[in-house]
């Protein structure tokens, strides 16, 4: 695999996050509660720990597990001959398959959710919100993600087109922007946009339990988690609508959110119920 692969992925990430983040301060959908530059610093001091954790745990086994499921001709794609650019397409929609499920077991499986919250407990949502991720989250996903590699068997060059997609769309959908609801509707047939996924976001579990795509929306069309938001989706958000019901005060405090894995889902949702019947 050629490293020059790896250095244009983070070349194309740091773009999509300057892009979007360019794009929101001069189009802002939701005002802001909190100064920007406080946000910044703390999720790119997650991505920072989180770049240093992967680096050394992950990123050279995964790299060499890539490599070698590709040279053993394993996965569903080498059974069907897949080749060029018809297995880079096919490969792009079963990964974002893939993706859409383990969004959706992140959200139902206890133990998964501990860590998947700490993404969820972001009280606001823009395009530093896309950097928000436990590292516990992103050990577990690697591990699910080289049994994807194992099943599907793309090749490296459709591995990191998936992962450039993932990492772009993630920006997008996370950022604090939003189109005409003529535009939304459209867009909305067949990718994840900022408005959908706000509401994925939000404390009503109407929409904070569905909304589960990554990048094509008809996977939550499909298997029956799409909830279609207002029109205006979360224009004019109220306190409180967007995140976790509980400790909002601690979610940019590192160490509460390096331990946010600690608090019981049941807890979560007990909250949850007792804000909707407010």
């Amino acid at each position: 695999m050629d490293i020059d692969l790896d250095k244009g992925k983070l070349l194309i990430f740091l773009g999509g996050l300057l892009f979007f983040t360019i794009l929101e301060a001069i189009f802002p959908k939701r005002t802001r509660s909190m100064s920007w530059a406080s946000r910044i610093y703390f999720h790119f001091s997650v991505a920072f720990l989180n770049t240093i954790i992967v680096r050394i745990l992950v990123y050279v086994p995964f790299l060499y597990w890539i490599v070698y499921v590709e040279s053993q001709g394993w996965g569903i794609s080498r059974l069907l001959g897949l080749t060029g650019w018809v297995e880079i397409l096919c490969s792009f929609v079963v990964l974002d398959f893939f993706d859409y499920f383990w969004h959706r077991f992140n959200h139902r499986v206890e133990f998964l959710w501990r860590f998947h919250k700490a993404h969820h407990a972001d009280p606001e949502m823009d395009t530093s919100t896309s950097l928000r991720f436990h590292p516990g989250e992103l050990f577990i996903s690697s591990l699910t993600k080289a049994a994807w590699l194992f099943i599907w068997g793309p090749t490296a060059i459709s591995w990191f087109i998936f992962e450039v997609m993932v990492s772009l769309c993630s920006q997008f959908h996370h950022s604090n922007i939003d189109f005409s609801d003529k535009i939304e509707d459209g867009f909305l047939w067949i990718l994840v946009t900022p408005r959908f996924h706000a509401a994925h976001h939000a404390v009503d579990r109407k929409y904070g339990d569905a909304n589960f795509s990554t990048i094509f929306s008809i996977w939550d069309r499909i298997f029956g988690s799409f909830q279609k938001p207002l029109d205006g989706g979360l224009a004019t958000i109220e306190e409180d609508d967007i995140g976790l019901p509980q400790d909002r005060n601690l979610s940019f405090n590192l160490l509460e959110w390096i331990l946010e894995p600690g608090m019981n889902r049941n807890l979560y949702l007990a909250n949850l119920d007792r804000n909707a019947d407010v």
